[in-house]
């Protein structure tokens, strides 16, 4: 266990040569890819969502793709299709793949595509294969797709249906830097300076094995009832929530303990990773009820009294 907390802190050291600040959603993006899920990152533009994710994919040496989600991108332009090529005199079919053929798929602003479009990331998230016309397609492993969406800026833009949002096993809020960390960040990219070259300290065998680990990492019976607990506590917390999380929010949140457990260099579970990983978890498969919308409560504010109650 304490080798592959040596491991991460390599991986967040040589990450903090680029990005300033930050620990808490580099370590979370991790604890998502550790478990094999999808994350969806939300926050304020300009705050190098897009820097963070390329260089997590540059130190763990995994082929990396960027999707634009904007309302005219088609399925297609997501999973490649077939093209008409002549070849020694005759035509054929070929398909050519499109940007989801990689390991770390970043979605830019996937509230922006149209709801055909995300459905057709939908078997991809889950199922880790492409279907295009009669024809399926594994991708390489390991696959996440890794989202970011603008919780402001609401014009032209469709909002995730609860079905896709589920797919992902954590919701990341990416907050402001402090004054300090702005400080650096100024002097990092606000002068000629060269920025630091990543070095590569994991890769797609060993990612394998510390997801293996993972599920591995022991869990007593008790903090086991515990999370069912929580979760079913959303489902009749009527005061604040509308509608509660499903059982893959109990899957999930064993999962993301277990990795937040092992990243920490610990060998169980304990009753903090699973406190930790409640709000990540949780925060997109909750739908608040109007009385709580209308007191302005977030859904962090109704996790927070959930676990107070149970």
């Amino acid at each position: 266990m304490q080798k592959v907390k040596a491991k991460f802190s390599q991986v967040f050291n040589e990450i903090s040569k680029v990005i300033v600040g930050q620990e808490d959603v580099i370590k979370q993006i991790m604890i998502a890819m550790a478990c094999d899920g999808n994350a969806l990152l939300e926050s304020y533009p300009g705050l190098g969502k897009t820097q963070m994710i390329k260089a997590i994919a540059q130190v763990m040496d995994l082929k990396f793709s960027r999707i634009q989600s904007t309302p005219d991108l088609m399925p297609s332009d997501i999973t490649g299709t077939y093209v008409l090529e002549e070849k020694g005199g005759r035509r054929e079919f070929n398909f050519h793949k499109g940007p989801i053929f990689a390991n770390i798929v970043l979605v830019d602003e996937i509230n922006r595509a149209t709801p055909k479009t995300q459905s057709a990331l939908l078997e991809a998230m889950q199922e880790k294969q492409v279907t295009v016309g009669t024809q399926t397609f594994k991708l390489d492993k390991p696959f996440f797709v890794l989202a970011t969406q603008n919780p402001i800026e609401m014009e032209g833009t469709y909002p995730l249906p609860e079905a896709q949002t589920d797919r992902f096993l954590l919701k990341i809020k990416v907050d402001y830097p402090s004054e300090q960390e702005e400080h650096r960040i100024m002097e990092m990219y606000g002068t000629d300076a060269r920025l630091s070259s990543i070095a590569k300290h994991l890769n797609a065998e060993a990612l394998a094995v510390i997801q293996n680990l993972v599920r591995q990492v022991p869990i007593a019976n008790d903090l086991k009832q515990y999370i069912i607990k929580i979760v079913h506590k959303t489902r009749n917390f009527k005061e604040m929530i509308e509608y509660g999380a499903s059982p893959r929010a109990s899957i999930g949140l064993i999962l993301a303990s277990k990795a937040h457990a092992l990243i920490e260099g610990r060998n169980h579970v304990s009753k903090t990773d699973i406190e930790v990983m409640a709000y990540p978890v949780l925060r997109h498969r909750i739908i608040l009820n109007f009385e709580a919308e209308r007191a302005n409560v977030s859904t962090d504010d109704a996790i927070k009294k959930v676990l107070e109650k149970v």
